[in-house]
């Protein structure tokens, strides 16, 4: 896989926060490796999740986030990332944010997107591989 640019869906960043060393110890691996990209959309979930599920405070939700922005390449989201979600929401039947990470992914330029929402193996339009990494691993 050298070479391959590899998207992270917001399911798998805030695995960074797990208590079980399995699952965060191989994430945290992709911290050291410059392959590992994100959008403004995972750090926004992850806040949120943070917040929200895992009951941290603002200020360690925050701390979180801006982890994550120094951590692994941030894509940022535009209208031709948006108008290509509408598409792929449309082709696939994904629902509208997770057709916004695939965009993401693929104008990032990955091909590859380490997520545990989506059919491991399937491919999304002819660009991006869908991969459970945890599955892979036998994890």
């Amino acid at each position: 896989m050298a070479g391959t640019k590899i998207f992270l869906d917001s399911n798998i960043a805030v695995y960074l926060l797990e208590a079980q060393p399995e699952r965060r110890n191989m994430v945290a691996s992709f911290i050291a490796d410059d392959r590992y990209v994100i959008s403004t959309q995972v750090v926004s979930e992850n806040v949120n999740v943070c917040i929200r599920k895992l009951k941290l405070s603002k200020e360690q939700a925050f701390e979180h986030g801006n982890f994550l922005m120094d951590a692994f390449n941030l894509m940022e989201i535009s209208a031709t990332t948006i108008k290509l979600a509408f598409r792929i929401s449309e082709r696939y039947g994904f629902g509208y944010y997770d057709s916004l990470i695939l965009a993401s992914a693929i104008e990032s330029g990955c091909d590859t997107i380490y997520t545990e929402d989506m059919q491991h193996g399937q491919s999304i339009l002819d660009k991006l591989f869908v991969v459970n990494p945890f599955k892979e691993a036998g994890i």
